[in-house]
This record gives C-alpha cells, sequence and structure tokens, in this order.
C-alpha cells in the first residue's frame, strides 16, 4: 500500500470514529476501518478486564465465524493465554521500547507450552484465517486492549511495513477511544443530577419524548409519576441544608430501588423537590402499584413528611397523549392534586369518572410563563 492510500486509511479511520455517537459505534469505526486500511477479511477490537483477567471482544467486523457476533456479550478469554498483552510487552515498555504489532500465521507451532502463538494460531486455523496481524492498545500509559486484523487463507501474509502500519493505527484506535471516553463522561455528566446520581430533567424530556412517538406509533403504554417531596423546606430551615440534602439522597434511592420493580423504567429528580420515574411498556396498573409502594416508604423515611404523588399513563382515560408536554401536564396536575388534599397514596389522572378534575386540571389553558407549578393558584397554600 502507498504511503498516500496509507494516509487516507488513517484520516478515514480517524474520522469514522470522530463521527461516532456511541462506545459501539466508536468500536465499530475502529475495528472496520483498521480491516480496510489493512486490506484484511475480519478485524476485532478487545479491550484488557484486569480486574476479570480477560481480553474481552467488544467487537467483530468483516467475515465473522458462526461463533462470533458483531457485538458478543459473553465473548472473552482467559489473559494468561495472551501473556504479551500483560507480561511481554510490559517488560518491553519498562525498558523503554514501544507496544508495535506483530505477525501470526496459520504455519506457526500449533503444540507445544500455552501461549500466544499456539493459542492465535489454533484460532486461525479453526476459523479459516491464513494470519493476523495484532496491535497493542495503549491508553494512558497503560494497555487498554488490541486491535487485531486477520486475513483469508490463501492471501498474502502480513509484511512486516503492514505489522509497523498496524501499530500506527492502534494509536490512532486509543486517541478515538480517548475521546469517546471523554463524550461519554461528558454525557453522562450532562444527563445526571450531581447529587443523587439519578437522571435529570433533561433526561427525562429526551426519553419522554421518544417514548411518546412510540406511544403514536405502536399503542406502547407509557406512564409518568411525578413525585413532591413533602417537608424540605423544614428541614432545610430548622436542621440545614446538608440535612435537607441527605434527606434528598435518601429519597433518590427509594425511588431508585421502586423504580428497579419495573424494568427499564427511568428515575430521575426533576430539580428541587421534585422527582419521577418514567415507565416505558408496563401496564398502568403495575405503575401505579410501586407509585404506593413509593409512597409507603417515603412515609417511613427518618427525614421529611412523605411524599405527594401523581400518575398519568397513556393506557388510563385520559384523552389522546400527542405530546410529552401533555403527559407531565397530566401527572403534574395529578401530584398537584395528591398535595393539595394530603393524599397518602397516589392520585391518578383519569380514574375519577367522565368529569376527571385532574384531567380538567391538566386541560385548562394555561398562562404563558413557566410550564411547571402553572396549576397553583394564588389562593392555594404554599408548598411545605
Amino acid at each position: 500500500m502507498g504511503e498516500d492510500r496509507r494516509l487516507r486509511a488513517v484520516v478515514t479511520l480517524a474520522q469514522g470514529m470522530a463521527a461516532a455517537h456511541t462506545p459501539r459505534e466508536s468500536w465499530g469505526a475502529a475495528a472496520l476501518g483498521a480491516c480496510h486500511a489493512l486490506t484484511g477479511s475480519f478485524a476485532a477490537l478487545s479491550v484488557w478486564e484486569r480486574e476479570l483477567g480477560r481480553l474481552r471482544v467488544l467487537v467483530n467486523v468483516g467475515d465473522r465465524a458462526p461463533d462470533e457476533a458483531e457485538f458478543p456479550d459473553g465473548e472473552a478469554y482467559p489473559v494468561h493465554q495472551f501473556p504479551e498483552i500483560t507480561e511481554f510487552l510490559h517488560e518491553r515498555w519498562a525498558g523503554g521500547g514501544e507496544p508495535n504489532a506483530w505477525v501470526e500465521t496459520a504455519d506457526g507451532p500449533a503444540a507445544g507450552p500455552a501461549g500466544y502463538c499456539h493459542q492465535r494460531v489454533a484460532a486461525l486455523r479453526r476459523r479459516g484465517r491464513g494470519c493476523c496481524v495484532v496491535a497493542p492498545i495503549v491508553l494512558h500509559g497503560r494497555a487498554w486492549g488490541e486491535l487485531y486484523v486477520a486475513r483469508r487463507a490463501g492471501a498474502p501474509v502480513f509484511a512486516r511495513s503492514d505489522a509497523d502500519f498496524a501499530t500506527v493505527l492502534a494509536s490512532v484506535v486509543a486517541a478515538g477511544i480517548a475521546q469517546t471516553e471523554r463524550l461519554e463522561e461528558a454525557r453522562r455528566l450532562a444527563y445526571t443530577d450531581a447529587l443523587t446520581g439519578l437522571a435529570n430533567r433533561r433526561a427525562v424530556d429526551v426519553r419522554l419524548d421518544e417514548a411518546v412517538e412510540r406511544h403514536r406509533t405502536d399503542g406502547t403504554v407509557v406512564s409518568l409519576v411525578v413525585c413532591d417531596l413533602n417537608g424540605l423546606k423544614r428541614v432545610n430551615d430548622t436542621r440545614g441544608h446538608a440535612v435537607g440534602d441527605r434527606l434528598l439522597e435518601r429519597f433518590g434511592s427509594v425511588l431508585s430501588l421502586c423504580g428497579a420493580m419495573l424494568p427499564g423504567t427511568l428515575a430521575a429528580r426533576l430539580g428541587g423537590d421534585e422527582f419521577c420515574l418514567l415507565a416505558i411498556g408496563p401496564a398502568a396498573d403495575e405503575v401505579v402499584r410501586i407509585a404506593d409502594e413509593l409512597c409507603r416508604r417515603a412515609a417511613e423515611l427518618e427525614l421529611g413528611e412523605g411524599v405527594a404523588c401523581g400518575v398519568a399513563s397513556t393506557e388510563d382515560p385520559i384523552g389522546p397523549v400527542r405530546s410529552a408536554r401533555r403527559l407531565f401536564r397530566l401527572a403534574d396536575a395529578a401530584q398537584y392534586r395528591a398535595k393539595a388534599v394530603r393524599a397518602a397514596k397516589p392520585v391518578v389522572a383519569g380514574r375519577e369518572g367522565p368529569d376527571d378534575p385532574v384531567v380538567r386540571l391538566a386541560d385548562t389553558p394555561a398562562p404563558p410563563a413557566g410550564e411547571r407549578r402553572r396549576f397553583r393558584g394564588r389562593h392555594d397554600p404554599p408548598r411545605s
């Protein structure tokens, strides 16, 4: 391969990883880009999980064998079968060497002491491949994993120049993985409440929009539980904000525990003393049962005065739900009613007959200022 072509291949690989939106997309772009750059027939990216002592395959691309899934759930190999990643390379790096790639062929020794040559040669033969090039991936000065590219049996064997090029590609992949990790951390922080570790309002908005679209497309049941933690202001005023934060954290744990009883449910803190559960799929009665359990557990907390809880579900008689905004208004109105009547159990929108007060309240035209708290009139009692 000419220098210009190799340069273009490096640029293409880097651009593919930079354009990825998820770690999986990044892994796939890395393996596919390396496979094309080295004119291979197959490529894989693996990570070294030190705590488990294994190399775990993240992605397989190209001509996969029957036992090779694109994104395998459990394809992993004990790291002692590949000692170069923990011993051989470490010794070379410690001596000032570089983590260079190397080539294996199906004609290599298949007998003798267990070791990486034996394992890799056996795998090449078993899967009908003639040779492979293995390039260590180094991230933050430590072995992160490896890039593996193979060619079919009968194809030209990788040359030393190919191994040198694979070393360059592995460095590009390492830079791409570092960028992906930074972006993932930024996304995590952007969608996570710093105090409780729950999802935040932004995460709820994104997930709820997607859920309501599914509901409109195929009728998926979408339910929203909105909670207002009673007594937080009193705790802050009498015992200090540190104790108030502890109440928020404890209720967040209770919310997370209850949400886990419904598979796929998102537990979130909307802000201040407001929290929610977003359930996609479970029946409305199941969601109400969990909301009732949430109220019971909140009432048993050492701090605070329980929780006011409202539920809105597309499975209940609340009328068409064409937007996330309307479902939020319904759940918020139900929560407001629970607060007003000091209900010990959740109030559920649409379950009080054809003239349901919650639905009526939610659908009353609102003043333009502010989505939240719009249900509070000037004569309504202040929240505790």
